[in-house]
């Protein structure tokens, strides 16, 4: 499930910066594209670079999910940074869906990267719980 999560995580990372071929378009598509123009106020490149920090952060999240089984490279706070991943996941899929909904602001777009976050904070919860649950069960024999 990690890796699953972890993979997911590094496609969104590279189609953030294929994106940025078309960045106008991506982020109209995704609905940022009214706080893009704002940032770009600031100053033109703001946008790119901010879209450059979040697929950095994706790719950071991938790694933490594809390497969390491997026997060979430890990452620094592996646990914490597996659960931390799952609960950004979860908060920000139920949390736009409930701030939604409370508002009556509910877009197919929206929905879609909300059950997107849903299913990919499951898959490191669950992922992680079973990682450490099998742990914990080995370490008792």
């Amino acid at each position: 499930m990690l890796k699953i999560g972890g993979v997911l995580n590094i496609i969104i990372a590279v189609a953030h910066i294929i994106g940025l071929f078309w960045a106008e378009k991506m982020f109209e598509k995704t609905g940022v594209g009214e706080g893009m123009k704002e940032l770009a106020q600031i100053h033109p490149s703001v946008p790119y670079l901010l879209t450059i920090f979040v697929a950095m952060l994706f790719f950071i999240f991938g790694i933490y999910g594809v390497w969390a089984n491997s026997k060979t490279r430890k990452l620094p706070f592996l646990k914490i940074g597996i659960f931390a991943i799952a609960f950004i996941y979860l908060f920000r899929g139920i949390g736009e869906q409930a701030y939604s909904l409370i508002n009556g602001t509910i877009t197919t777009s929206e929905t879609i990267q909300s059950v997107v976050a849903i299913i990919i904070g499951s898959l490191f919860l669950f992922g992680g719980l079973k990682k450490w649950k099998a742990l914990s069960a080995f370490r008792k024999k």
